[in-house]
């Protein structure tokens, strides 16, 4: 100990290392220097394919949209080959199907949803599920409902109970989008409460879906979970289904909350007054 005292009193080792901080900071500097620019290369590359990917790509939708093409005979095509081994051109294609899937019906959409599955595109989005990374597991669940693959339902339930408060809302949406008012009925046992922002994500993705079979929505009345109640209330109000009064009146007469007492005398009140109230 008194050897590095007199070392520290000596001032000898200032100079070394002052040089060794200087040298150090000049490689961290040039490794800085060179990631940076490597980065910026591989963007710029990048941006230089997708432009060229992209020509490819609207090529062959179009002619499986609007043409005789299939899978069938573009998989045989030499460019595609390969292509199709590239991340970055499969990523291109997947964006690119659902984002026509989002704008067409009937049978153009039924042509994407083909070409989706015979490509294996959808092994793509299956793969996003196992990410550990929620926005890239949101990206894929979303990709899995526009392509209508109601075999997911199961997983789309799990994953609902997520603590991750997007991914539990892009999960529930999911679920109406593949199974209308049955893919939220498994709430009816649902243990944590729905805030109050996942339930107003719940009512957008209803209004959007233009559901037309609302049977079992009355089932979530039915529920332990006060929030699962106040959620089938609303739901009941926002879709405007009178047809379902029996039910509330059943729920006024066995609640033991006030409060959700209170809500329900409201929904009935705008089926009888329905000026009166603000959807």
């Amino acid at each position: 100990m008194n050897e590095l005292w007199q070392l520290y009193k000596s001032k000898t080792w200032v100079e070394p290392f002052l040089v060794y901080s200087i040298y150090l900071f000049i490689l961290v500097t040039v490794v800085l220097f060179v990631l940076i620019m490597i980065s910026r290369s591989t963007k710029i590359r990048n941006e230089r394919l997708i432009r060229k990917y992209e020509i490819s790509i609207e090529k062959m939708l179009f002619s499986i949209l609007f043409g005789t093409e299939n899978y069938g005979s573009i998989k045989k095509e030499e460019d595609f080959i390969s292509l199709n081994q590239k991340p970055l051109f499969r990523n291109q294609l997947l964006e690119s199907v659902i984002n026509l899937h989002q704008n067409y019906e009937g049978v153009y959409a039924k042509k994407l949803e083909s070409f989706y599955f015979e490509s294996n595109l959808i092994n793509d989005s299956f793969e996003k599920l196992k990410s550990r990374h929620w926005e890239i597991k949101c990206k894929g669940i979303k990709e899995l409902a526009e392509m209508n693959v109601s075999k997911i339902f199961n997983t789309l339930v799990k994953i609902s109970k997520s603590k991750n408060k997007t991914l539990k809302i892009t999960a529930l949406n999911a679920c109406i989008k593949l199974n209308g008012t049955n893919g939220i009925t498994h709430l009816i046992d649902h243990k944590d409460p729905i805030d109050t922002w996942t339930q107003l994500n719940i009512l957008s993705a209803f209004k959007k879906g233009n559901i037309e079979n609302t049977n079992g929505i009355e089932l979530l009345l039915t529920s332990k979970n006060k929030t699962v109640v106040s959620l089938g209330l609303k739901i009941i109000q926002t879709l405007y289904l009178s047809q379902k009064a029996v039910f509330i009146n059943e729920l006024i007469a066995t609640t033991n909350s006030e409060k959700i007492k209170s809500e329900a005398k409201n929904v009935l009140h705008l089926f009888v007054n329905p000026k009166s109230s603000k959807v």
